[in-house]
């Protein structure tokens, strides 16, 4: 079997969880990320050195970013939460989520629809059941 390689960019990247473990399956390699927490920056930075940083979704296209296979987030979820007021994806930090649907909507349409290939959200199982179950009612 062909061993082909992907390459992954993450939005909401934290401290690198998606791009390092994408380096540790060999098949996978981070081209960027974008984060706006210094600390998670310096993190990422010293760890993934390779890893280009580009800062706050809200101020970058996805048709301006290297087209990548996957695309990984974890948008804030504290207005999805359990333990927060449950305003879904209406409130004013989740509904960041749609930025991150913005770009992959921008890149898609840069590259005919080719990339991403696959897009990962990581989030609170609040999720599907905040906002009384509207944010992603079929």
């Amino acid at each position: 079997m062909e061993n082909k390689q992907l390459t992954l960019g993450s939005l909401f990247d934290g401290s690198g969880g998606f791009p390092l473990g994408g380096l540790l399956t060999e098949q996978i390699t981070p081209l960027w990320s974008s984060e706006i927490e210094p600390f998670a920056i310096r993190v990422t930075t010293k760890r993934l050195p390779q890893v280009k940083h580009y800062g706050d979704v809200s101020a970058i296209s996805g048709a301006d970013l290297p087209p990548v296979d996957i695309i990984t987030f974890g948008s804030p979820c504290q207005d999805m939460s359990i333990a927060g007021k449950r305003d879904g994806l209406d409130g004013s930090r989740s509904s960041l989520f749609y930025e991150a649907i913005r770009i992959v909507k921008e890149m898609r349409c840069k590259t005919n629809g080719e990339k991403p290939r696959f897009i990962v959200w990581e989030n609170v199982p609040g999720a599907f059941s905040s906002n009384k179950g509207q944010d992603f009612k079929a």
